[in-house]
């Protein structure tokens, strides 16, 4: 407190008296105890009204000791029950956070871990992952620029995040306490399994495979791969104690279409403790794409071999050639491919308005351009019936799909009509016409997109040319093919806009996150923010139903399907306010990836010891851990003076009393009738 302070306190004090003795004390001749008593009281309110006024700052000093963090961290993820020490795990918890010498040296705080990290409440030893990495973050943010120790109680087998072995601060000790039996026993294990998530009918697809054995034997196992009863391959392979893993290389047949779950395994005439991560259940999705183009011609002409030939070297898609007049359905195809059109083809192009298929036009020297003014709106042709020779120019900002420009420039010049083609509306342009040397700012190969319909057009016949020049070039028709084949890809998929957009997997595995997203548009197809998404899964072999709501995020609706039990599952999504609705399947595979260990990974623990310099301990001794972290001098508490200033202004009990002290002078007023 300042003097200044102490200066108008003491004025306060004589003003406070002052005025007191003014109004009751001063010519009063019957100075009776009431007026004494009156006098004090008036003399407290005025005195502390005053300080008020002043305000002085109050400093009061207080000793504090700040004991050194000591966060103990216990796996509770379900490999510890698998691995029968979940009682232990428990118990060396319990000695170290209740010994007495430890409690008064560090502040004990309890964590528990397993795909998260959170406040020790209860050990259930039920997490279907462990992230030591997320142990880590959160330690490295809790205990921000401290200096302590760090007690993990593990298995070390990590199943998820980063590699935690360089993800603790090497500056603070680590303490692991390694949990399970490290005897090293005989174990076969399909470490990882790599297998694409689509594959086509028809087609085989790779899956490779990466077996590790643990073990001083020579064994010979087993590996094969079965779909229901029929195994669909099975090979040998040896193992030795020098020769831990190997990788196969496996092809599989994709005969019928939908989910298909497969179960791989190896075994051998030995028996094995755990025999769980023998068996790894995998599934893959076969989509029949087959495409059928149906090339609509009047006329026979090279080009329509050689494109039949370019898109059949897709094994997914199949050519029809037909006449106009022999076209009685458009519901067999999928692509429309109209050579040179003319007024033969007015059934063709009345059908396809409610058939509603994407189509590539193709013109050349015998195209009726006056009938295709009347049939499609994306072009203007003003031709004459003069033919012109047109090369090609790539346009390297082209976007709707991927493509390469495979040396148009150099090919030989397609035919058609001399004239002006005019764009009407959006258009783009994947090669622009050439004159001789002369840029037209003609579209030669051109694409548009009309309320969800695509349409392709080439305008000029004799592609075949560029066929046959592309083979000079590279000595192989692929870069030709692949160019066609990638313009069929392009109209065969369907972009029509859809209000209730759902994403989801066709399989899960047991114990990862099963998050299913959707997003829901309005009629001008902007993100509605007040839809109102329900979910329903049911189980196709129990017929259990459980109904969800999709919480929205930023610009998403998500649920989070976390705890299904292992099955096949239907679903749907609907939007309560329109009634639109998504039907889906997913499967959910029995895997469970905390009990594929066999030992603890002592090798790790004792590497992230090393690289924090810490020491790495077993369950047997516990008591040499408790005493390395009472010994160690690094860890003392720190004895801090703290300071606290505060205003008399804060003090809310002041201007109580005032209000007692005035009150109370009142009263007595009042009833010594001196009002």
């Amino acid at each position: 407190m300042t003097a200044s302070t102490i200066l108008l306190l003491l004025l306060s004090l004589l003003i406070a008296g002052g005025l007191s003795f003014f109004q009751y004390l001063y010519k009063v001749k019957n100075k009776s105890n009431v007026y004494l008593f009156l006098a004090f009281l008036r003399f407290l309110a005025i005195f502390s009204l005053l300080v008020l006024l002043i305000n002085p700052i109050i400093t009061t000093s207080k000793l504090e000791i700040i004991k050194t963090p000591l966060p103990i961290v216990v796996d509770n993820s379900s490999s510890i029950s698998f691995l029968n020490v979940k009682e232990k795990a428990a118990e060396l918890m319990q000695k170290i956070t209740s010994y007495s010498a430890i409690k008064d040296k560090f502040d004990v705080q309890s964590y528990l871990f397993d795909a998260d990290f959170r406040q020790s409440d209860s050990l259930t030893f039920k997490g279907n992952q462990t992230n030591l990495d997320l142990v880590a973050k959160n330690l490295k943010s809790i205990y921000k620029n401290a200096f302590y120790p760090t007690v993990i109680i593990t298995d070390g087998n990590q199943t998820s995040g980063n590699d935690y072995v360089y993800s603790f601060n090497e500056n603070n000790k680590v303490y692991p306490v390694v949990l399970g039996d490290t005897t090293k026993v005989l174990d076969l294990k399909i470490n990882q399994l790599n297998v694409n998530r689509y594959a086509f009918l028809k087609n085989k697809f790779p899956a490779e495979v990466f077996l590790q054995y643990s073990g001083d034997k020579n064994v010979v196992a087993n590996f094969s791969i079965a779909q229901g009863n029929q195994v669909l391959s099975k090979e040998s392979v040896s193992f030795s104690a020098s020769k831990r893993t190997a990788v196969l290389n496996v092809l599989l047949p994709a005969n019928k279409t939908g989910l298909q779950v497969y179960k791989a395994k190896i075994e051998s005439k030995v028996s094995e403790k755990n025999t769980f991560n023998n068996i790894k259940n995998f599934a893959v999705e076969v989509i029949d794409q087959k495409t059928t183009v149906a090339i609509v011609s009047t006329t026979n002409h090279p080009d329509i071999a050689v494109l039949k030939r370019a898109i059949e070297s897709n094994l997914q898609h199949k050519t029809v050639l037909v006449k106009p007049s022999d076209v009685k359905s458009l519901q067999d195809y999928n692509v429309l491919i109209l050579y040179q059109p003319t007024s033969a083809f007015k059934s063709i192009f009345e059908a396809n308005k409610k058939a509603n298929l994407n189509t590539f036009i193709i013109t050349g020297t015998s195209t009726d351009f006056s009938f295709l003014n009347q049939e499609q709106n994306s072009f203007v042709f003003k031709m004459s019936g003069q033919e012109e020779d047109y090369l090609a120019s790539f346009d390297t900002h082209f976007n709707l799909f991927e493509t390469e420009n495979i040396g148009f420039e150099s090919f030989p010049p397609l035919q058609n009509n001399f004239g002006t083609i005019t764009a009407n509306g959006e258009v783009n342009v994947l090669l622009s016409a050439k004159i001789r040397n002369i840029d037209t700012k003609a579209p030669l190969l051109s694409f548009t997109e009309n309320q969800g319909r695509r349409s392709a057009y080439l305008f000029g016949e004799n592609s075949w040319k560029w066929n046959m020049q592309s083979h000079i070039n590279t000595q192989s028709f692929e870069k030709y093919d692949i160019f066609i084949n990638k313009i069929i890809q392009y109209l065969a998929s369907n972009n029509a806009k859809k209000s209730l957009v759902v994403n989801h997997e066709s399989f899960y595995n047991s114990g990862e996150t099963i998050e299913i997203t959707a997003q829901y548009f309005n009629k001008n197809y902007d993100f509605d923010e007040k839809a109102r998404l329900t979910i329903a899964v049911t189980n196709a072999k129990t017929k259990q139903t459980k109904n969800y709501d999709l919480l929205k995020g930023n610009s998403t609706y998500k649920v989070n399907l976390d705890g299904l039990a292992a099955g096949s599952y239907n679903f749907s999504v609907k939007e309560l306010n329109s009634n639109d609705s998504y039907s889906g399947h997913f499967e959910i595979l029995d895997f469970d990836i905390e009990k594929q260990f066999v030992n603890p990974d002592v090798q790790k623990m004792k590497q992230l010891a090393s690289q924090t310099k810490g020491t790495a301990f077993y369950p047997n001794q516990i008591d040499m851990l408790i005493k390395t972290l009472l010994e160690n001098e690094e860890y003392k508490p720190i004895q801090k003076d703290v300071v606290t200033k505060s205003p008399l202004i804060d003090w809310k009990w002041l201007l109580v009393f005032i209000a007692v002290f005035l009150s109370t002078e009142w009263f007595v007023r009042k009833y010594n009738g001196m009002l």
